[in-house]
């Protein structure tokens, strides 16, 4: 499948995409290769997650065996939770599931961080990014760990969410002058969010017991 064929309802509805800055667009983009709105899974097999890869500029991946197709899926989830606590969305509405909250998913960060082999890059004019320092799912995973690392040491990181819509969860990046972005598109998820609102409160109000 390419990102063409991943088309999200959001740019179906021909609202724009939020964008990261530099590399933390990929990292977007990789919480966006599951779509569960509209049921896309763009990493379904070796062959698309080789694709995949290699279209983001990621370290490619010889043998990518059930355990190891795993461990990318996890860190996406991973990552998403993150996001939707980046959006104070700490246990995504299911407060009987602490697996969910943000603090057990960086948690899951730091352990996977712990895997794999890492180093400081510096270069010559006084800049360091941290890279991986193995090879295949290793460098992969590493990589997507040094641009979150990066991303959190220059700010941007708070700045990346997942649509508060149970039903979305789509990543995008805040750019409100005071990061209060809460839907990744208000024309479409908060618009239809208001709308499940005004349902519930009507709801509510005809179901109330009515004084004689």
């Amino acid at each position: 499948m390419t990102p063409s064929d991943n088309q999200h309802s959001v740019a179906a509805a021909g609202a724009q995409e939020q964008a990261a800055p530099g590399r933390l667009e990929v990292v977007r983009r990789f919480v966006n290769t599951q779509d569960i709105e509209d049921g896309i899974e763009e990493l379904a097999t070796p062959a698309a997650v080789r694709a995949w890869l290699r279209g983001q500029g990621l370290p490619g991946v010889t043998r990518l065996d059930a355990p190891r197709m795993e461990r990318l899926i996890g860190l996406r989830d991973t990552l998403r939770r993150l996001l939707l606590a980046n959006n104070g969305d700490t246990n995504n509405g299911d407060t009987n599931n602490d697996d969910l909250r943000g603090d057990a998913a960086l948690e899951r960060l730091r352990a996977e961080a712990a895997r794999v082999p890492l180093r400081v890059r510096f270069d010559g004019e006084g800049q360091s990014a941290l890279v991986p320092g193995g090879a295949g799912i290793d460098a992969v995973i590493g990589e997507l760990i040094g641009i979150v690392h990066e991303a959190m040491a220059d700010g941007t990181w708070r700045r990346l969410k997942a649509c508060r819509s149970e039903t979305c969860e789509w990543a995008f990046y805040d750019r409100s002058r005071n990061r209060s972005g809460t839907w990744c598109s208000m024309a479409v998820c908060g618009n239809r969010e208001k709308a499940r609102s005004y349902r519930r409160r009507h709801t509510s109000r005809e179901s109330a017991p009515k004084d004689d």
